[in-house]
């Protein structure tokens, strides 16, 4: 897992309730961001202008979930 190295996995909720993963319940996930890629935006090179999200990655069977907003 050399791309999660850099920190430390954490408990993390949303809206107030505790986060497990939807594939083997682990409770503590590595936290990144990631792009909204569009096909317009991709023709025209302004993927830097997609919106991102918050991805919680479990870092037990690495499944990813994404977030959308605070």
């Amino acid at each position: 897992m050399g791309l999660f190295t850099k920190d430390e996995p954490k408990m993390m909720e949303v809206k107030g309730r505790q986060i497990k993963c939807l594939v083997c319940n682990n409770e503590y996930f590595y936290i990144r961001e990631g792009q909204l890629n569009t096909s317009t935006a991709t023709f025209f090179n302004l993927d830097w202008a997609n919106r991102s999200a918050t991805c919680m990655v479990c870092s037990e069977c690495t499944h990813i979930m994404w977030f959308l907003g605070d």
